[in-house]
Order: C-alpha cells, then sequence, then structure tokens
C-alpha cells in the first residue's frame, strides 16, 4: 500500500513511511501542546529521504568477524516513539507495571536522578551527548541539571524546570541539604555547590566545596555519581577517595579503586556497590570500598555476562557481528552498563527486596541480580538467566537505560535516554562496524528526547505520602529512620547529620539500644557517627549483640573512634577475629588491617590456620602479601625520587612524634569525643596543597584564633621557627604528599627564602593575616576576559575558547610556535599577581605504534607582562621554559591585564604548537576570592 501511496503522490518511499508513522501517533492520541511541535516531530522531520547505500571500507578485510554477514542493504530510519507508545513495547514479569512520570519536551537526554528531602527529583541533563556520530559539540555549555515535583499527587512530575544551567557536561547531581546541589563540570578539578537563596527554584548562589577531585579524557572515562554513603561519607565512581564536610573543611581519605564509571548504590547494611561501564557489570562490590580492592575469583555465576534482550533487529553494537545474536539482533553478551539501585523500597514484591539492578543501555535492558554471599564472599546472579531474559526488555531500538532508583514513593525509576547511539564517538568513527549501523538506520538524528519511567505492581500502589522533611526538627527526622522504604531512612539520617543538633542524641541511643528493627538500629548508630557523638561504651556494647549484623556495624563505626585516638579498641578486634560468624571475622579482618593494629599478621595468620572459610582465607592472604594494582583506572601518582622518599621518612617520624597528639594519626583531628576535634584537620586540606608558603610560615611561626570562623580546642599553633630549613621543609613535604594530600615537596631553599622573606613577623599569625602575606589561587570566573591570537578547535565538539587552559580540556594555538603569539586575561578589578603554574603535556606524533617520541608543547622564549589598561605594557617575567610544568614566580605586580607573549620562533623542526592546561595564577587579594 506505501508503494503505491509513494507512486501516486509521487512522494519518496522513505518520506511516505515517516509520514505514515507520524500519522499514526498523531491520532493515536499524543498529547502536544499548541506552542509547537513535539520533540519527536521535530526529530522525524530530520530523517532523511534518501536510503543510505553502505558498503565496507577498503581498508577492512570483508570476511572479518566484525563484517562477516553484516546486511548492508538500505533501511528505513528506526523512528522514535512518544512516551505512551514506547510503553507498550516494555515487556515485564506478570503483574508490573511501567509508566512515564517526566518526559521530553519538559527533559532532555536525562543521565542520572536524585531526590532531596521534600522528595523532588533532581534531573541531571546531559544534553550534548552524542548529538552526532562525531560528538560534536560534547563540550558546550548547554547541559544542566532541572528540578520537578508532583504537586498534585497524580504521579507526574509536572512542575519544575531550570535548577543549574549552562553546565559542561555535568558528572553528577547531589542534592546536599536544602534547595541545593553539589556538582561539577567535566574536564574541571573543582566540585560546587549550588543553592537557591531567594525560593525561586533556580539556583543563584555557587560556592567551591572542594578540588583535586577531576580528571580529563574521554567523558565516559571521567568521574560520576557522587555519593552520599551510610557512613557519611561522598564516594564517586573512578576516585581512589572518599570525602566529608566537617566543621573544619571538607576532609579526605584514600579507599582502594572502585574501577567504575556511571553509578553507586548501597544496600541495608552500608556496603558500596559500584557499576562498570564497559565490562557491562558490575565493578567492585565484595568489601567496603575504603578498605581497599581485594580481588576476588569467579565473582558472576555461569553465563553471568550473557544479556537476553529483546529482538531489536538493527544489530548496532560496537564490538561488530561476534557480539551479536543472529537472527534477532539482540546482544550476545554485555558490553555496557550504566546505573545502578539496590532496590530498598516498600511498594514492589518483597522478592524484589536488596537485589541489584542496573541498567544495560547496548541491550536495551534493565537486570535483576541477586546476590548470594557464602562463606563471606559474594556471587552475582542473574534472576532470569534460566528463563533466557531479563527483568526489563524493550522492543524499541531507542530504549537506553542509563539510572535507576528506589524513589519516596516506594517503587523503582528507570532513567531512559532514549537516544539512537549509546557509545561515545571514539568508538564510533568512520569507517567502523558501529558507524555503518549508524548511518544506516540514522541513529544520530535521534536527540534531544529523553523519559523516566515508574516501575509499579499490581498487588501494591505506590506510596503518596508527600515528603516534607525540610519542614521537620531532627527529632521529627529520627522517627522516619523506622520506616520501610530505605529512600526515607537514608535522607532522614543524611539531613540530622547535616544539622549538627546533638539534641536527638539521648532519643538516637535509646533507639540503638531498643529498636526492635536492626535497619533502623543501624541508621541511629551512623547518625549518631554523623553527629561526633558516637560513645565508646555502647560501641563495645554492640561488639556482643546477638545480630552479627550489629557486631558488624559496630566494627565499622568504631573506626572513627579509633582514628580519633582510643587504640584500646584494637582489643577488641582480637576478639571478634575470633567470632563464629564469618562476616563478623571478615568483618574484624578489614577493621583490624584498616587501623593496622600491632599484631595484625600474627593474629591474620593464626585465623587462617583455624578457620578455612574461603572469604577468610581470600583475605586474608591478600592482607600478608599486598598485591599491586594496575590498570588504566589507576592513579599511582608521582614518582619520588630516593632522596624524596628519605624526606617523607624524616618528615614521618616527626609528624608520629609531635603533630599525631592534636592533629591525630590519620591528620583528621584528634576527637574530643563531643563532636569537636582538637586541631583543624590536614587530611585533604585545600589550605595544605595550595601555595607552600602557607605551610612553611605556620611552622616557622605558629597560627592562632578562629581558622575560617571555627575555634579549636587546641588553640594556639606554635611556631618551631628554631628548627633547620631542612626540618620544616621534612615535615611540610610530608603533610603535603601524605594525608591525602596530593602537592608538591618542599626544598629547604624554600624555607630559607621563606624565613627570609617573613623575618619581621613577630609571634603567631592570626588566619585572615596569614592569607593576606600568602598567594593564594583566583578563582576564574564569568567576568574574566580571557582571549588569544590563535585557538584550536576544542577535541570534543564544541566553540574552543582559550578559558578553556584553566581546565584539563587545556588551550592550544594547534599552529607552529612564533614570535608574537600570545595569551591574555583581563581581570574585572584590579588584583596584586606574583606566581603562575601551567602544564603543557607532551602530545603524540602518528600512530602510537609508530613509537615516535611525543612532542614538548611547552612555549620556548616568553615575556610575562602586565598591564592596567591594556595599552601599556610592563615585563614582570621573561625566560625560556624547559619542562611540561612550569612555575613563574615574580615580584608581587598590581594589574588588571596580564599577557604572556612568546619572544622567539621555534628552533626545532616539527608543528609544535604552544598548549597550557590547569592553569593556575596565584595573587595575594582579598579572601572572597580565593579558594582557601
Amino acid at each position: 500500500m506505501l508503494t503505491k501511496i509513494s507512486r501516486d503522490l509521487k512522494i519518496p518511499a522513505q518520506k511516505c513511511l515517516s509520514l505514515f508513522f507520524l500519522l499514526i501517533l498523531i491520532t493515536a492520541g499524543c498529547k502536544t501542546k499548541n506552542e509547537g511541535p513535539h520533540p519527536v516531530e521535530m526529530v522525524i522531520s530530520t530523517m532523511s529521504d534518501t536510503l543510505p547505500v553502505l558498503s565496507i571500507p577498503e581498508d577492512e578485510d570483508p570476511e572479518s568477524e566484525n563484517w562477516k554477514g553484516i546486511d548492508l542493504d538500505p533501511k528505513n530510519p528506526v523512528l522514535p516513539l512518544y512516551p505512551d507508545e514506547e510503553a507498550s513495547h516494555f515487556l515485564l514479569p506478570p503483574g508490573y507495571k511501567i509508566e512515564p512520570i517526566l518526559t521530553e519536551p519538559q527533559i532532555e537526554q536525562p543521565g542520572a536522578i536524585s531526590f532531596d528531602g521534600n522528595g523532588r527529583m533532581y534531573v541531571l541533563e546531559l544534553r550534548t551527548y552524542m548529538l552526532t556520530a562525531d560528538s560534536d559539540g560534547t563540550l558546550e555549555p548547554v547541559s544542566r541539571i532541572s528540578r520537578w515535583e508532583d504537586t498534585d499527587k497524580d504521579g507526574k512530575y509536572e512542575t519544575g524546570g531550570v535548577f543549574v544551567d549552562s553546565l559542561i557536561f555535568p558528572r553528577f547531581v547531589l542534592p546536599y541539604g536544602k534547595d541545593a546541589v553539589l556538582t561539577m563540570n567535566s574536564d574541571e578539578d573543582n566540585v560546587y555547590k549550588y543553592s537557591d537563596t531567594d525560593g525561586d527554584g533556580k539556583a543563584d548562589k555557587k560556592e567551591f566545596f572542594t578540588n583535586k577531585y577531576g580528571r580529563s579524557g574521554n567523558v565516559e572515562h571521567q568521574q560520576a555519581f557522587m555519593y552520599w554513603g551510610m557512613d557519611n561519607w561522598l564516594y564517586s565512581t573512578v576516585n581512589a577517595f572518599r570525602v566529608k564536610e566537617t566543621p573544619g573543611g571538607v576532609i579526605r581519605e584514600k579507599t582502594g579503586y572502585n574501577r567504575a564509571q556511571w553509578g553507586i548504590t548501597h544496600d541495608d547494611d552500608g556496603k558500596l556497590w559500584f557499576q562498570g561501564g564497559a565490562s557491562g557489570v558490575p565493578s567492585y562490590f565484595q568489601f567496603p570500598i575504603h578498605y581497599g580492592t581485594f580481588k576476588v575469583e569467579n565473582q558472576f555465576a555461569e553465563g553471568f555476562e550473557v544479556p537476553w534482550g529483546a529482538a531489536v533487529k538493527i544489530a548496532d553494537m560496537q564490538g561488530g557481528m561476534d557480539e551479536i545474536r543472529q537472527p534477532d539482533g539482540s546482544l550476545n553478551r554485555v558490553t555496557g552498563s550504566a546505573g545502578n539501585d539496590i532496590y530498598r523500597g516498600d511498594r514492589l514484591p518483597g522478592e524484589l527486596y536488596g537485589q541489584l539492578f542496573y541498567g544495560e543501555p547496548v541491550a536495551r535492558i534493565v537486570r535483576q541480580i541477586n546476590p548470594v554471599v557464602t562463606e563471606g564472599l559474594t556471587t552475582l546472579h542473574n534472576v532470569y538467566q534460566d528463563e533466557k531474559s531479563e527483568f526489563l526488555r524493550s522492543t524499541d531500538p531507542l530504549f537506553r537505560p542509563v539510572d535507576m532508583a528506589t524513589a519516596p514513593d516506594g517503587t523503582m525509576y528507570v532513567v531512559d535516554m532514549y537516544h539512537g547511539i549509546i557509545q561515545e564517538g571514539q568508538w564510533a568513527q568512520k569507517g567502523t562496524y558501529l558507524r555503518t549501523k549508524i548511518e544506516q538506520y540514522q541513529l544520530d538524528k535521534v536527540i534531544g528526547l529523553g523519559r523516566i519511567w515508574r516501575i509499579t505492581h499490581e498487588d501494591t500502589a505506590r506510596d503518596k505520602t508527600k515528603p516534607r522533611m525540610f519542614e521537620e526538627s531532627p527529632s521529627e527526622l529520627v522517627k522516619h529512620l523506622e520506616h520501610p522504604n530505605g529512600w526515607w531512612r537514608d535522607k532522614a539520617q543524611q539531613l540530622i547529620v547535616m544539622s549538627r543538633d546533638r539534641s536527638v542524641v539521648p532519643e538516637l541511643e535509646q533507639m540503638v539500644r531498643e529498636s526492635k528493627n536492626h535497619l533502623t538500629r543501624i541508621h541511629a548508630l551512623w547518625s549518631l557517627e554523623g553527629l561526633g557523638a558516637l560513645d565508646r561504651m555502647l560501641v563495645r556494647q554492640l561488639f556482643k549483640d546477638q545480630n552479627p549484623r550489629m557486631r558488624i556495624q559496630a566494627l565499622r563505626v568504631s573506626e572513627t573512634l579509633y582514628k580519633g585516638g582510643d587504640q584500646e579498641l584494637a582489643k577488641d578486634y582480637i576478639l571478634l577475629l575470633k567470632d563464629t560468624n564469618v562476616d563478623v571475622a571478615i568483618q574484624a579482618m578489614l577493621t583490624a588491617n584498616l587501623t593496622k593494629i600491632p599484631t595484625l599478621d600474627e593474629e591474620i595468620t593464626a585465623l587462617m590456620a583455624s578457620n578455612n572459610a574461603r572469604g577468610i582465607q581470600v583475605l586474608g592472604e591478600q592482607i600478608l602479601n599486598p598485591v599491586e594494582l594496575k590498570g588504566w583506572m589507576i592513579d599511582s601518582g608521582p614518582e619520588l625520587t630516593a632522596a624524596q622518599q628519605e624526606q617523607m621518612e624524616r618528615g614521618g617520624v616527626i609528624f608520629n612524634e609531635l603533630c599525631v597528639q592534636c592533629h591525630g594519626a590519620d591528620g583528621t583531628g584528634t576527637s574530643l569525643g563531643n563532636g569537636t576535634v582538637m586541631a583543624p584537620p590536614l587530611t585533604g586540606s585545600p589550605r595544605v596543597q595550595s601555595h607552600p608558603e602557607y605551610v612553611i610560615k605556620t611552622l616557622l611561626h605558629g597560627l592562632e584564633g578562629p581558622l575560617d570562623g571555627q575555634t579549636y580546642p587546641g588553640g594556639l599553633m606554635v611556631g618551631m621557627g628554631d628548627q633547620s630549613d631542612d626540618w620544616i621543609a621534612d615535615i611540610a613535604s610530608y603533610i603535603r604528599v601524605n594525608l591525602t594530600n596530593e602537592a608538591s615537596i618542599v626544598s629547604p631553599e624554600q624555607v630559607a627564602e621563606v624565613r627570609l622573606e617573613s623575618k619581621a613577623q613577630k609571634g603567631p599569625y592570626l588566619y585572615e593575616e596569614l592569607l593576606a602575606s600568602v598567594p593564594q589561587i583566583l578563582v576564574p570566573t564569568d567576568l574574566w576576559k580571557v582571549s588569544a591570537s590563535h585557538t584550536k578547535p576544542s577535541r570534543i565538539g564544541g566553540t574552543a575558547s582559550p578559558s578553556s587552559a584553566f581546565n584539563f580540556e587545556g588551550w592550544t594555538t594547534g599552529e607552529r610556535q612564533s614570535k608574537g603569539m600570545w595569551y591574555q586575561i583581563e581581570f574585572p578589578d584590579v588584583n596584586t599577581i606574583t606566581e603562575i603554574h601551567f602544564n603543557s603535556p607532551p602530545k603524540r606524533r602518528g600512530n602510537y605504534r609508530d613509537r615516535i617520541p611525543p612532542y614538548q608543547s611547552y612555549p620556548r622564549a616568553y615575556e610575562l607582562q602586565v598591564s592596567m589598561d591594556g595599552t601599556q605594557w610592563n615585563t614582570v617575567d621573561a625566560g625560556k621554559c624547559d619542562s611540561p610544568d612550569t612555575i613563574l614566580s615574580f615580584a608581587p605586580s598590581k594589574t588588571k591585564f596580564l599577557r604572556f607573549v612568546l619572544t622567539d620562533n621555534l628552533k626545532e623542526e616539527g608543528e609544535i604548537p604552544w598548549s597550557m592546561r590547569q592553569l593556575k595564577i596565584f595573587g595575594i587579594l582579598h579572601n572572597e576570592k580565593l579558594i582557601n
């Protein structure tokens, strides 16, 4: 019939087919508003009238596994469906239902969701993900975080809009208290807190939260999913550390390597479950990640890596034909995974509680995984493997599940990017099998859509109770710790901890002792920990609790007390190593290893000899004989020379003999048992890691008074200027390189220079006085006007900008270095600058197989100039760079303009450009302009 219509109306067959589908969808009752066409209609309108003619690239072998049997015949495009139509393509077990609760045009390309204390849903909208097959425009600042609310309780999130706009492929959204979220851009290093202070539903305040959090590279390989764990620390994928906000600032601790990409969740016992990406399977889940990374064989049941998606026919899998099940065109081995959730709600059947769910967007499925624990180790089983099925499947090729969450209403939500391409452009380059399939079905045209779905069951209605936690007192929040839905318990605990209101301590202690519900007891215990109100006797009582899960939680929570100085707990750890419950004994091993009890090796050896449980043996062997970890997600940090290592050892001796009394053995501050610490934390401290003068001057002259408005019982930090330059350099270096800090070594020569420069200082500094004398990083803002004589287009699309020099993406001239090239910054106000740092990464030449040494892109000869009007310039520094890491120090100079000018032509052969990234400008100015 379509052929006849095409011939009679003289309309190309493909266009006729597109119009036919559009007519069906419109007449099927699709709801559109009068202000314009629905996004689905707009996508369909972009489809080409000409069917593609495809062929295998000349440089490819037609007989290879990637091409053998591939169908290259012209195909009609894959057309997007309206949400109600897409819903009919889902396949679920009997009794389950799925419905859209928020869709385009309200949202576009959602990547993750999270809920705040009032049940409002924040949506991470990755609006620049794969807009073309070449991933053009990925780093354009047009992504956003939106916030939505179901005000009429009909189940649809109809009220809301933009909360934070103009983001660059944001990495996560974490609601953080009332009307505030934490997030960060791709290719950047700082996490910021965005707050709505005037109640209009859009953030109007941006505050620095922490730094040294990001990295560069493909957007699929950067850190993601900042997540509040039950232990009150914030975790993320990729990064091997955790952070926590304390009254003394944001502190940091190292963890194991999670090897995850997109997704973190936790179970009822607080163990984090990290989701892999390209592996297609969960990445780390055996033990809590802060104990380190332990290797366990056979974590997945036989056949686990085989997905059982519905027939999608188009076979658009990046791995090629050997990854495809014929004849239905579905995926035959997991290749991508995204988003995860341990379902802990109360409105779906009980057999789902505690099960792991995660999306496989390449296979168009959501998997239900049953964790089975045997002798202390976990094995994952696909619940529907025997049926050759999955929990949720779709016959719509555009279904792309990328996140899921237990919702406040007790059901499960699934985030569907509803997108044509789900692999980033690096894996879809011209000439590849995947690119061929993209062009064959015009998948690159399906952009700008997105849906969020609710899964319910016919036996139980969703909970329509609307959370109002931001209007409740801490005492009212405590009652939510008894809620059967884990979301309510988690969120109440978070807000109790963030309130820092210790009036609820007696109520929480009573709950820990007397509640009949062990889940309530666990949350109450961690609430006490977060408030800094742990009672040693209560914790020791829990070591003998009848419930082994409480004994495990007591061990974990006691680590806070041990780090705070209560090392007598080591005796309890030794006793619990002999616990008759294998899981408790394993937890005692982990805690004993973390706290490094003095007799650790002997105790572990004895335990392994007396207990043959597999978990005991596997864990004990790796504690006694640690294995060096390697891999692309492992960042080992800079290697120290032999002399620097000796300096670290001397500094460590000084720290442990002198500094631990106030700052604690791990640098988090010695706990006084009442929610306070004796001295400011040093771990992961931006102050400690900033300009080395800060630490050097503090050690030489001392520090007194409040620090950032916080007063510490330890009071005065006594100056140690009578010590030698070598001694000061040793302890300064130890503090800056250890305690989860990652800053530069301090040399005795630097100490001597600062000692001379600050010799007029009499007595200890006041904090504000110290900051005024120390160079601090100037924080770039939108008011900075950054320009350059030459700029190469961005490596991931978008509009290239000289301001990229301040992040990991970097700026480059893109042309051979030549005399007169310049880079300029115009500040909104006059600043006093004194130092500049930047990195010029080596650039690879040719194919990596050619083994041609990379070229060095640092500037060969330069002048650094300042000006008050942009016309008259004075040179404050000049010279030649000779390494990728450049530090330029000069006399403090007042300026409104700063310009870097090349003063010579490149003498070397080759098209070697000038590049800069991670540019940092240090100045001395008012505190509100600093990261401190």
